[in-house]
């Protein structure tokens, strides 16, 4: 029996920019917090602006951010949040001199983001969350004559001058997570309205990798570059190696052991690619019984695919609307980096529910 599928957020702007941002120094979060028509990016989108005018992430095409910048300028020097709005969705975009042709509108809030602030802590405090596997929300207030501008955690909702201000932004957030829906809202501060966009956070997709040769090291780098988990599962010492796989969480166990190393129902796809034909029956008996993931990756040509499927017997049919062989998008792909390129664009394309068993399934 399968397992109810895994919620999974694919814009992870929130972890790439904990993870590349500079430690030291000021910033500024922009962040969109509304949108109306066409737009590169849509609610919840961040970027980082350093106080040298170099950023991190991207909010439209290009077309933005040298005029983002002299807005995060301001913030940086007075310290208080705002919101900038720019509207492109007909001629009267030349007066902004921007000249983008995104024909949408974009809300966006600015607010300091450097050591100590409040969207640093309540960054830092999602992005905890999230990596763990659990979902969370964030509080965007962008228009309020009594509530500071910013980002919001739980924990600084919580906290008794805000609660007792607006307790309706508390249950907002707690709303969000228990409806798994991000929303616009309106709520009332010391008799006045405002609003504030609330953003429910599901955890960034988790990818398991069963097998740690040469060609996963690829696999591993295109997930880690979306801001994806990643756990690698090896029983060879030569090759369950953290060194090599750098930012995922590696594991040395046998292959039979799989559920009791990993909580298979937290991640959302697997792959199975260790080259070694015992330890991948072994891989997907696990993942068969488990029930979880819902996607499974098997890597190798069809003469294999078939003696894989000789030696599961009946398991084979716990997998058989899970499982995805050739594992990959057909792109042509020879090198092992093309390779992980089509493996990870099939997982993409499956958690955005773009993916039919007809076009992925083990049918060939």
């Amino acid at each position: 029996m399968h397992s109810a599928r895994l919620e999974a957020r694919l814009d992870t702007s929130l972890e790439t920019l904990l993870e590349r941002a500079p430690r030291d120094g000021s910033a500024v979060l922009a962040t969109v917090v509304a949108t109306a028509g066409s737009t590169y990016r849509k609610p919840g989108a961040r970027m980082l602006i350093m106080a040298d005018g170099s950023f991190f992430g991207l909010l439209s095409g290009g077309c933005l951010e040298a005029d983002l910048s002299i807005h995060a300028r301001e913030v940086q020097g007075s310290g208080k949040p705002r919101a900038v709005e720019y509207d492109m969705r007909g001629p009267d975009d030349i007066l902004f001199g921007i000249g983008a042709g995104c024909e949408g509108a974009m809300r966006i809030l600015l607010e300091p983001a450097g050591p100590g602030t409040l969207a640093a802590s309540a960054m830092a405090n999602a992005g905890r969350t999230t990596r763990s596997g659990r979902s969370t929300s964030l509080v965007a207030v962008h228009d309020s004559a009594e509530l500071a501008l910013g980002t919001y955690d739980a924990a600084a909702l919580a906290s008794p001058a805000l609660l007792g201000a607006s307790p309706a932004l508390l249950n907002a957030a707690q709303r969000a997570v228990a409806e798994t829906e991000s929303r616009q809202i309106e709520f009332e501060a010391g008799g006045r309205r405002g609003r504030a966009f609330v953003q429910f956070l599901a955890p960034p997709p988790h990818v398991l990798i069963c097998g740690a040769g040469p060609d996963a090291q690829p696999v591993v780098s295109a997930a880690l570059g979306l801001g994806w988990r990643v756990s690698v599962v090896d029983h060879r010492p030569a090759y369950a190696m953290a060194r090599c796989f750098l930012g995922a969480d590696v594991y040395r166990a046998d292959a039979r052991d799989l559920r009791a190393t990993l909580a298979l129902d937290g991640c959302h796809a697997a792959v199975v690619m260790s080259h070694h034909l015992p330890s991948d029956v072994a891989y997907l008996r696990e993942l068969a019984d488990a029930g979880a993931p819902d996607y499974v990756g098997l890597l190798g040509p069809a003469a294999r695919r078939q003696r894989i499927a000789q030696e599961l017997g009946e398991t084979m049919g716990q997998l058989r609307t899970r499982i995805r062989g050739p594992v990959g998008i057909e792109i042509g792909a020879v090198t092992p980096e093309g390779i992980a390129l089509s493996i990870v664009s099939q997982i993409h394309a499956w958690l955005a529910g773009r993916l039919t068993p007809s076009r992925g399934a083990l049918t060939r």
